[in-house]
């Protein structure tokens, strides 16, 4: 299995405890760049790779390539973690390196472990109040949306259809014992407070 880890913002007082013992753990540790290596070595030695910043989409397909052999014979006998700064499913890496892996190296699962943000963590550390609706982009038009405190997902689900959404992901008590998630048509009348629903166009 390969786990992609979110590390947090940079400071290392801001890795969760879950983190920490994935680390410890994991049968290797992968990281992408300095900052993140720093971030665990306190925990173990981990694999530095080549992750090149530039618009080199060529160059940028062969290192996830390169990347996903030294990867995959560890991830498909043992646990395998990648170490990301921030968190694995907001804007990073390692959602291509799974598809690269899916690709080259089938039968290997990827998961994801959070950290904390660079968006929670702009809040907090430029004292910034978050208490409406806000867009978060990377300079390209989103066709997505994220709702929180979602109570009638069924019918925000059927209010967003009108206005082209089509995909839909609802995450009810996440982390509890008893999460539950739904997509699409088994979204339910009803959900508890503590529910995030995604949707797409």
């Amino acid at each position: 299995m390969l786990v992609g880890l979110g590390l947090g913002p940079g400071n290392p007082e801001l890795l969760t405890l879950r983190a920490v013992r994935l680390l410890k753990e994991a049968d290797a540790v992968f990281v992408p760049g300095r900052i993140a290596f720093d971030l665990v070595v306190p925990y173990r030695e981990p694999v530095l790779l080549e992750f090149p910043m530039t618009d080199d989409e060529a160059r940028i397909q062969q290192c996830l390539e390169e990347n996903a052999k030294k990867i995959a014979p560890v991830a498909r006998n043992g646990l395998a973690v990648f170490g990301i700064l921030g968190d694995p499913n907001f804007f990073s890496t390692f959602s291509r390196l799974c598809a690269v892996i899916e690709t080259t190296h089938p039968g290997i699962a990827c998961h994801t472990e959070p950290g904390i943000s660079s968006i929670t963590a702009f809040a907090a550390a430029a004292h910034v109040p978050v208490n409406a609706g806000f867009t978060v982009t990377d300079g390209t038009l989103s066709d997505a949306k994220i709702f929180l405190k979602v109570r009638r997902p069924k019918e925000r689900a059927d209010q967003l259809r009108a206005e082209g959404y089509r995909e839909f992901v609802l995450v009810e008590r996440m982390f509890f014992p008893d999460m539950r998630v739904y997509r699409n048509q088994d979204l339910p009348e009803k959900s508890d407070y503590m529910s995030v629903m995604y949707a797409r166009k």
